[in-house]
C-alpha cells in the first residue's frame, strides 16, 4: 500500500479565488498614494542656512591634550601608588617558594590593586575633598584644582622617599638644592619615589628569601650526604617550603609587614 502526500488541489484554488479580491483591496489602498505621486505640485521645501558653531583651534587641541592624559592616567596611578612595592614583594614571595606560576600573575595582580586601593584611599579621598569636589562645586580654577588634587599624592610620595633618591635626582636635572618639598618638581619627585620603592620592595624581598634558602641548603646537605647525586634538592624541599610557609600564616605576615610599611 502506498503512501500518498497531501492534496493539494484545495490549497490552490483558494489562492485563485483570493487573488483577484488582493488585487482589488491594493487597487482602493493605493489609489490615494499613486494620486498625490502623479500631482504635478510637490510640497517638499529645503531650507539650508548658517550655524552659529565656530572652528576654534584651542578648543581641539584641548581635546587632544585630554585624551592623552586618560591613555597615560593608569600609568601614571600605578607608578605613583604603593602599587610597584606591593606587586614586587609579591612576586619574591611566589618565588622564594619555588612555585613560578602558583599563585597566577592574575592573582597577585588583582590582590595588589586592591591592596594598593586600600592603601591610598585617605590620599584619594583627601585629594577628592581638596581639588575635584571644590571645582565643580565652581569654587576654584581648573588650574588650582589640579594642584590641590595633587598635594595629598605628593606628600604621599615624600614620606615614602629616601633623601638620598631624592638627591640623586634633583642633581641629574641640574636643579638647585631646595628649601622645601614645595621646591621640588613633581617630575623629579616621581622618580626618585618609584627607585624607592623599588629598593624597599628589594630589602624585604630579601628577608622573605632567608628562611626558605636556609631550608634549600638543609636538604641539599642532606640529599649530598645520602649519596643521591641525580635527585634535584628544590623538588624535597619544595613540600617543606610549602608547609613552613602555611603554618606561619605566610601570606597574613606579608600583607601585614606590607600595609604596615606604608604607615
Amino acid at each position: 500500500m502506498s503512501r500518498r502526500g497531501p492534496s493539494l488541489g484545495a490549497p490552490v484554488a483558494l489562492a485563485a479565488r483570493l487573488c483577484p479580491l488582493a488585487v482589488l483591496v491594493a487597487l482602493i489602498v493605493g489609489s490615494p498614494a499613486l494620486a498625490e505621486a502623479a500631482s504635478p505640485n510637490p510640497t517638499l521645501s529645503v531650507q539650508i542656512g548658517q550655524t552659529g558653531i565656530q572652528a576654534d583651534p584651542g578648543i581641539a587641541l584641548e581635546a587632544l591634550l585630554a585624551l592623552t592624559m586618560l591613555s597615560l592616567v593608569p600609568a601614571i596611578l600605578l607608578m605613583t601608588t604603593s602599587f610597584i612595592r606591593i606587586v614586587v614583594v609579591l612576586s619574591f614571595a611566589r618565588s622564594a617558594l619555588g612555585l613560578p606560576q602558583t599563585p597566577p600573575n592574575q592573582v597577585l595582580l588583582g590582590l595588589a590593586l586592591f591592596l594598593t586601593g586600600y592603601i591610598m584611599w585617605p590620599v584619594w579621598q583627601q585629594a577628592n575633598a581638596d581639588g575635584i569636589q571644590a571645582y565643580l562645586h565652581g569654587e576654584i580654577s581648573a588650574e588650582s584644582a589640579v594642584e590641590r588634587s595633587a598635594q595629598p599624592l605628593r606628600d604621599f610620595m615624600f614620606r615614602q622617599t629616601r633623601q638620598s633618591e631624592l638627591a640623586l635626582f634633583i642633581r641629574l636635572a641640574h636643579l638647585p638644592s631646595p628649601e622645601g618639598p614645595s621646591d621640588v618638581p613633581t617630575h623629579v619627585l616621581i622618580p626618585a619615589f618609584m627607585l624607592s620603592e623599588l629598593k624597599t620592595a628589594f630589602q624585604m624581598g630579601f628577608m622573605i628569601l632567608v628562611p626558605f634558602l636556609v631550608i634549600d641548603l638543609v636538604v641539599a646537605s642532606l640529599v649530598m650526604s645520602l649519596g643521591m647525586m641525580m635527585l634535584p634538592p628544590t623538588t624535597l624541599s619544595l613540600p617543606f617550603k610549602v608547609l613552613l610557609f602555611v603554618l606561619a600564616d605566610g601570606w597574613t605576615l606579608v600583607i601585614q609587614s606590607l600595609v604596615q610599611s606604608f604607615h
